[in-house]
């Protein structure tokens, strides 16, 4: 009987050993960084890191973290990926999880910080750092309640008594935003929330202090397995690139320039191709980051449409040309303000200061290009060989090319023939010609004095009667 218990004890043991340990089977781990400030390219990563963690069905999501916070829209925006996902998420917050970072934070399930770490501080303020009006934050700290309660209750079982607490205590993630909300034990109610590391692991808003990655996962015994880093993409590159807010003032000024120029000369295509990249250029970021939608785009063209029409077809200057410079500016300003259906309650006042700053200093620049180089430039040979300068009318000009060779058209008196926009036609003792402004519009049939010639241009001026 002994010999028998023997044997069953050895073919047990051997059968164990035959087993695969759980920590032999590699897992597969994505990783990702958010490392700067929390706007739509991190909520643009984040989304890819998950959506590629779920598609190869990842056993874990870990989260490189090290920012001073961003903007509500877009860490609401990762919060609810990370929430969402049914694969596990830890979080390795590298010295700092401020303010839209402590709300990503709270979203994961595990929190790992390196010593002398810090999160929290939540409050929502505008770009001069004051704090933004209650509503805000009132919408803030329920947000910041509901995502540490999102991860359920400890039991805790004393003799015949059975009480429950959260596992991250709300109140905590509440006073990081309101420094009214007293957490007895922690803070009084002069200060908002920041939890150090230590701090942290006390109040469980923390599972470990570590120094890299590798140590969250032997900690959760996780030894054996592979890293999937999730990276940001060339296009993410670019679109952070024209996202650069002096770069957008020059594609406004390229934008409206190419179309002043365009207006100049009857038959140039080269500021109009110049626009149309520039425009390509400027509201391709914006709509690819979510924050140009299709009907701001439109506007743009119908306001280019209108000043069009009243450059070309209705005479005189007034309704359609102004609608439709308003149109343009208004597009340019909210195509860099984020909003949804025209509800601008989630935007910061630094979109708005930022925005109108780029479209100041885009027009100052414009300005500074047209005062400076206008006339050298159209009349210059670079832009003489990539334009075409002649008209369908060539007999007028070639009468043209005939008279300005004279001097005495200097000071010549005429008739315009046509409205000047600022191109247009002028007849003189019975002969036409083709004359410009140095930007002043001139109606069909006023009196028009000869300034000088520029190439097969006269340059005249409105007199009157």
């Amino acid at each position: 009987m002994k010999q028998l218990f023997v044997k069953i004890l050895l073919l047990v043991s051997l059968f164990a050993s035959a087993q695969v340990p759980e920590n032999d089977t590699k897992k597969t781990v994505v990783v990702f960084d958010l490392k700067e400030d929390i706007a739509p390219a991190a909520a643009r990563i984040t989304s890819k890191a998950v959506r590629h963690a779920e598609d190869i069905n990842a056993d874990l999501i870990l989260v490189h973290m090290n920012t001073y916070g961003g903007y509500v829209i877009d860490a609401d925006s990762i919060r609810t990926s990370l929430l969402n996902t049914k694969i596990p998420v830890y979080v390795f917050i590298d010295n700092n999880a401020a303010s839209a970072g402590a709300l990503i934070s709270l979203a994961c399930d595990k929190i790992y910080m390196r010593p002398g770490g810090n999160i929290g501080a939540t409050t929502v303020v505008n770009e001069t750092g004051e704090k933004a009006p209650d509503k805000y934050q009132s919408y803030m700290r329920k947000q910041m309640r509901s995502t540490a309660e999102s991860h359920g209750m400890d039991t805790i079982i004393n003799g015949r008594d059975t009480t429950y607490k959260y596992k991250r205590n709300p109140d905590i993630a509440e006073g990081m935003v309101d420094e009214r909300v007293v957490v007895e034990g922690l803070d009084d109610a002069e200060k908002v929330i920041t939890l150090t590391t230590e701090e942290a692991l006390i109040w469980g808003y923390c599972e470990g202090k570590v120094e890299s990655l590798d140590e969250i996962l032997k900690l959760n015994n996780v030894t054996n397995y592979k890293i999937e880093k999730v990276e940001k993409s060339n296009l993410d590159h670019v679109i952070a690139f024209f996202a650069n807010p002096a770069l957008r003032s020059v594609l406004i000024m390229l934008m409206i320039g190419g179309i002043y120029f365009e207006l100049q000369s009857p038959g140039i295509g080269f500021p109009l191709a110049v626009a149309i990249i520039a425009a390509v250029s400027y509201f391709a970021p914006l709509y690819l980051e979510g924050m140009a939608e299709n009907w701001e785009i439109l506007l743009f063209f119908i306001g280019f449409a209108l000043v069009a029409a009243e450059v070309f077809i209705i005479p005189g200057f007034g309704v359609a040309g102004i609608s439709g410079i308003l149109l343009i500016v208004v597009s340019l300003v909210l195509s860099m303000i984020g909003n949804v259906n025209f509800d601008f309650s989630g935007t910061d006042t630094s979109e708005w200061n930022n925005a109108l700053a780029s479209l100041f200093f885009a027009f100052i620049g414009l300005f500074a290009l047209i005062f400076f180089f206008g006339s050298s430039f159209i009349n210059s040979k670079f832009f003489r060989k990539v334009v075409l300068m002649d008209t369908l009318d060539d007999s007028h000009i070639n009468v043209q090319q005939e008279r300005t060779e004279t001097v005495e058209l200097r000071g010549a008196k005429g008739v315009a023939t046509t409205a000047f926009r600022p191109m247009g036609r002028i007849n003189i003792d019975g002969v036409n010609y083709e004359a410009k402004t140095y930007g002043e519009f001139i109606d069909l049939g006023d009196k028009v004095e000869v300034l000088s010639i520029e190439n097969q241009y006269l340059v005249v001026k409105k007199i009157s009667v």
